[in-house]
């Protein structure tokens, strides 16, 4: 898995992308607890490249967006789709985690 950050208008926009599983979840959560301790509170994932989610991935996202929270922060997701968007819907996290069809409609969901 790849990440790709940008920061736009004071928002990070993290755009993954390969496999999210057990094995380069470890990356995403090192690079998460990095930006953590850097002080974001507005995170973007872009996961239009993402081609595959694990659990792992899964719980990984989960986690992330309970910590930025407890920080008064808010972690949306934008660009999902086929397979990884089909896993989002099954397990029920798109009820949990705010998604948008655009990197822009996400953005624009902090004004």
């Amino acid at each position: 898995m790849q990440i790709i950050p940008a920061v736009q208008d004071g928002i990070t926009i993290a755009t993954l992308t390969g496999r999210m599983d057990a094995m380069t979840t470890v990356e995403f959560d090192r690079w998460f607890s990095e930006q953590r301790a850097g002080g974001i509170t507005r995170l973007v994932l872009n996961l239009e490249g993402l081609g595959y989610i694990s659990s792992a991935g899964l719980r990984s996202l989960l986690a992330a967006a309970k910590q930025i929270k407890i920080h008064n922060g808010v972690l949306v997701l934008c660009c999902l789709g086929g397979t990884v968007e089909e896993v989002f819907r099954i397990s029920g996290f798109l009820s949990i985690l705010p998604s948008f069809p655009t990197v822009e409609a996400a953005c624009a969901s902090f004004q």
